[in-house]
């Protein structure tokens, strides 16, 4: 029996974020920052499984040092994984609001056109048949209707949803018992990501990348 692609589709900004929650609560998910997320993905694949493809999700933070670290993270997947990683980037803008107290004006930076890739991207493959299981990880309840569309218009492509540390959708919940599924809660699953952790020093072919110092001792 031939095996069953699985193509994992991550929303960087909800991962990223959601271990970082994690971490206050429990600081030994500070290490899980600097992971291998093929890795950490190949860790869920089941019995007649096999990984087609991780696609990282993300847009480069306007802060220096965010992007600093973040871009680290980025290469040393690249690095080790090769066509099994790809980065889709959105991006950050700036946005205004009036501060509620002083009335003035506030400056935040706001992401944009993840979840529209993700979108995109499921729909693509589904299109292409470029895959057989969908393994999205996010818990953006946004994402409910590019998977309501899958599961009418391509009942045969299967369907996970992995809610990455600290993050949780009843939408996505309710939508995938509709189908007879549930999602994975993936901080019940701490053992694979500290078995996917990278070395401090990520080094292949002359080129290394170096776990951020601010990675290692405290954000």
């Amino acid at each position: 029996m031939d095996s069953k692609r699985v193509t994992f589709y991550i929303d960087g900004f909800n991962f990223y974020y959601g271990i970082r929650r994690a971490k206050y609560a429990d600081s030994s998910w500070q290490k899980c920052y600097w992971i291998d997320v093929v890795k950490l993905c190949e860790s869920f694949l089941g019995q007649g499984q096999v990984l087609e493809k991780v696609i990282y999700f993300t847009a480069s933070p306007l802060n220096p040092d965010k992007n600093s670290r973040q871009s680290a993270f980025l290469n040393a997947n690249k690095l080790i994984n090769g066509d099994k990683f790809e980065i889709v980037r959105g991006k950050y803008l700036e946005k205004h609001i009036r501060c509620p107290y002083c009335k003035g004006d506030i400056t935040r930076p706001e992401e944009k056109k993840t979840d529209v890739n993700i979108s995109i991207r499921m729909i693509e493959d589904c299109i292409k048949q470029a895959t057989d299981t969908i393994a999205l990880v996010s818990a953006d309840s946004d994402l409910v209707p590019p998977l309501e569309l899958i599961q009418r218009m391509y009942p045969e492509i299967a369907i996970k949803v992995y809610f990455p540390p600290s993050n949780y959708s009843n939408d996505l919940k309710d939508n995938l018992l509709h189908h007879r599924s549930r999602p994975v809660e993936m901080k019940k699953n701490q053992p694979r990501f500290y078995a996917a952790i990278m070395p401090d020093v990520v080094e292949k072919d002359g080129v290394r990348y170096t776990i951020p110092p601010k990675w290692v001792t405290q954000e």
